[in-house]
C-alpha cells in the first residue's frame, strides 16, 4: 500500500471528496487556496462531451447559470478548462439534498431554503423560433409540463410553473401527482386529506394541463395561500454579464487553460487533509 497520497490542485482550488457523480460529470468538494472559501466544482470530461454531442447543452447550462442571479439559485463563481476537462465552480450548499422523489438538482442550504443547483437540461429565451415558442424537449421526466412532451412548442415560463407545481405537490404530499406521461394530459389528481382548500385550489391551478388556462405567475403572487408568511427575496440584478468564457472553455488556445497539479502528501499530513477537505 502506498503510504503517500495525492492531492489535486486546479488553478487556485484544491479538490477534495466527491459530492456526486453522474454519467458525464463528477462534483467535487474543493477549497479556494487564496480565500479559504469552500466550493463545489463540477468536473466534465471534454472527450465525453464531444463524443455525445453535448457541447451546446453544456454551453446552455453555463449561460443559464450566468444569466440567472437569485438567492435561491446556486451561484456560479467561475468557469475554467484544461486540455481534457471543464471545471464549473459553484457555491457550496451545506444542507444537502431532499428525499428521493425530489429532483437531484434541488438542495437545501444551512437555513432550510431550497436552492436550484443544476440547469443541465434547460432552454433559453434566445432559442425561441419564429412562432415565439420554445421547441427544446428538456426537463426532469416526472416534472415536465404536458406541452413540452407534446412537442408543439411552449412558453418557458408557463412550463416552468407546471414543474414548480409538481415539486410543491411532492413536498406537501410525499408522492408524485401523476404516474406516467399519459396521465399528465388529463386533469385530476388526488390531494392528501390535510391539504387546505387554498392549497388545493392553487395546486390545481398550477397543474392545469392546458397552458392557456394555467394560473399565471402574477395570479400566484396574488393568491392568499401563497402570500401567507411569504417574504420576497432581496437581490440585485447583474446587468454586466460576460459570456465570452463559455466559448473559451472549448477553445484549444492555452491562453484560457488552467493548470492542473498533483502534489504528493507525506503520511503525517493525510489525516489532517482528509478532515479539512471532507468538512461540510
Amino acid at each position: 500500500m502506498n503510504k503517500n497520497s495525492q492531492r489535486m490542485r486546479v488553478g487556485k482550488y484544491e479538490l477534495g471528496r466527491t459530492l456526486g457523480e453522474g454519467t458525464f460529470a463528477k462534483v467535487k468538494f474543493a477549497k479556494n487556496l487564496e480565500t479559504g472559501q469552500s466550493v463545489a466544482i463540477k468536473v466534465l470530461d471534454k472527450d465525453k462531451i464531444l463524443k455525445h454531442k453535448m457541447v451546446q447543452q453544456i454551453k446552455r447550462e453555463i449561460s443559464t447559470m450566468k444569466l440567472v442571479k437569485h438567492p435561491y439559485i446556486v451561484q456560479l463563481l467561475e468557469v475554467m478548462a484544461s486540455k481534457t476537462k471543464i471545471y464549473i465552480v459553484l457555491e457550496y450548499v451545506t444542507g444537502g439534498g431532499l428525499f428521493d422523489k425530489i429532483p437531484e438538482n434541488l438542495l437545501v442550504d444551512a437555513n432550510g431554503n431550497l436552492k436550484i443547483s443544476d440547469f443541465g437540461f434547460s432552454a433559453l429565451s434566445q432559442q425561441c423560433r419564429a412562432d415565439g415558442l420554445l421547441h427544446t424537449t428538456c426537463g426532469t421526466p416526472n416534472y415536465v409540463a404536458p406541452e413540452v412532451i407534446n412537442d408543439k412548442g411552449y412558453h418557458g415560463s408557463t412550463a416552468d410553473l407546471w414543474s414548480c407545481g409538481g415539486i410543491l405537490f411532492v413536498l406537501m404530499a410525499g408522492y408524485l401527482p401523476f404516474n406516467g406521461y399519459k396521465k399528465i394530459n388529463r386533469p385530476g389528481f388526488t390531494c392528501r386529506s390535510f391539504f387546505s382548500a387554498g392549497a388545493r385550489r392553487l395546486i390545481m391551478g398550477i397543474l392545469d394541463p392546458n397552458p392557456k388556462t394555467r394560473i399565471t405567475t402574477e395570479k400566484i403572487y396574488q393568491n392568499n395561500w401563497f402570500k401567507k408568511e411569504y417574504s420576497p427575496p432581496k437581490f440585485e440584478k447583474d446587468l454586466d454579464i460576460n459570456l465570452d468564457d463559455i466559448d473559451a472553455v472549448f477553445s484549444e488556445s492555452t491562453d484560457y487553460m488552467v493548470t492542473e497539479e498533483k502534489d504528493i502528501m507525506p503520511p503525517a499530513m493525510i489525516a489532517f487533509e482528509l478532515l479539512s477537505l471532507s468538512w461540510s
